[in-house]
């Protein structure tokens, strides 16, 4: 499972940097007219709130599971999150998890 972790965020990294160069091709690193982008219309703002409130909890909680599971490096996920979004975040975080069940023992 690990390596699809892992393929999965690479996918999620490359899929939405492709679709955002076209928008920063086009308009330029203008912080405005992307959020207005993002809210464009009913469709758009229910996607970009769907993202949000979904990257929050997602955050929330690989906080909390990473604090119990002893993730050393849970904090990637975060300008992971920021940077990319949820479909890099998630199965990065995911990925660490699963390289944490596989320590060796007396790791």
């Amino acid at each position: 499972m690990r390596l699809t972790y892992l393929a999965l965020a690479i996918i999620g990294t490359l899929v939405p940097w492709l679709l955002f160069a076209d928008w920063f091709a086009g308009f330029g690193l203008a912080p405005q007219g992307f959020i207005a982008a993002a809210f464009a219309n009913s469709v758009a703002s229910a996607f970009t709130a769907d993202v949000i409130i979904s990257s929050v909890t997602f955050l929330l909680w690989s906080f909390l599971d990473a604090r119990k599971m002893d993730i050393r490096h849970w904090w990637v996920v975060l300008p992971a999150n920021f940077m990319v979004g949820l479909s890099l975040a998630l199965p990065l975080y995911l990925w660490l998890r699963e390289g944490e069940r596989v320590k060796p023992l007396g790791a």
